[in-house]
């Protein structure tokens, strides 16, 4: 079997997320790969991600890898992709990897981004892209409440998921915001991210800048380790996964 590695880019507008669904599988990321790639090389292909975005979530560099018994060469690959994929996804980058190479379980962090548009009309050309904030945020106050969430903690707050079998600790290394005249943009990177981490902490994050809590609640959130004692999730579009490292 061959291994082939990809790294694509999309426009998470139209889809239902990166994972195949039962119903409506042409509507998510992998389902268009795998269609796509099925059929150039005339047998069934499981698309491997690094990790999955929600519906509506975008990605700048999402790494995928799948496994075919035909050898075909990246370049006739690319071409036939080029042709059949929908505009909003692309490949950038397709090699053949090593046998043992698998997408997920050997990326070792990811970094997402999460863009706000901080002005009173919103940017036309941002609305797919960036969540629109017509009040004023605290920049400073959001920065100073993201250090309180970098390390290794228990982030069961700041999450939507409902197993109790699954961990919910994981490893923060960066928290970072910028503000570029009215864009703001919330970088992280982590060892893993939870069901909406990011949406829930950017809301949370997003109260800070609007006045409602202070840094030190991100504290107290932590500690609490419920859901119900964060901000709300922030919506879909305004997020994108940026990298990912092995």
């Amino acid at each position: 079997m061959y291994n082939y590695k990809i790294f694509i880019a999309y426009d998470g507008t139209k889809f239902n997320g990166f994972q195949k669904q039962v119903l409506h599988p042409e509507k998510t990321i992998q389902g268009k790969l795998e269609n796509v790639l099925s059929l150039l090389f005339k047998e069934p292909v499981q698309v491997i991600g690094s990790g999955r975005t929600d519906a509506g979530v975008h990605a700048k560099e999402q790494v995928c890898n799948f496994h075919t018994s035909v050898p075909l060469p990246p370049e006739d690959i690319l071409t036939y992709c080029a042709q059949y994929l929908p505009k909003d996804i692309a490949i950038l980058n397709l090699t053949l990897a090593s046998p043992r190479f698998h997408a997920r379980y050997n990326s070792s962090r990811k970094k997402y981004c999460y863009t706000i548009d901080n002005q009173f009309f919103a940017d036309p050309f941002m609305l797919k892209f960036a969540y629109h904030i017509p009040d004023e945020l605290n920049v400073e106050k959001m920065s100073e409440a993201s250090k309180r969430l970098i390390g290794t903690y228990d982030f069961k707050s700041f999450t939507s998921l409902k197993s109790k079998k699954k961990s919910t600790v994981r490893t923060l290394y960066d928290l970072s915001i910028t503000k570029d005249n009215h864009l703001i943009k919330i970088y992280y990177e982590a060892d893993g991210f939870l069901q909406h981490m990011v949406r829930i902490i950017t809301g949370t994050l997003i109260e800070v800048g609007l006045g409602l809590r202070q840094p030190d609640d991100l504290t107290i959130i932590l500690q609490n380790e419920a859901r119900s004692t964060a901000g709300p999730t922030a919506p879909a579009h305004g997020l994108c996964m940026e990298k990912v490292y092995y």
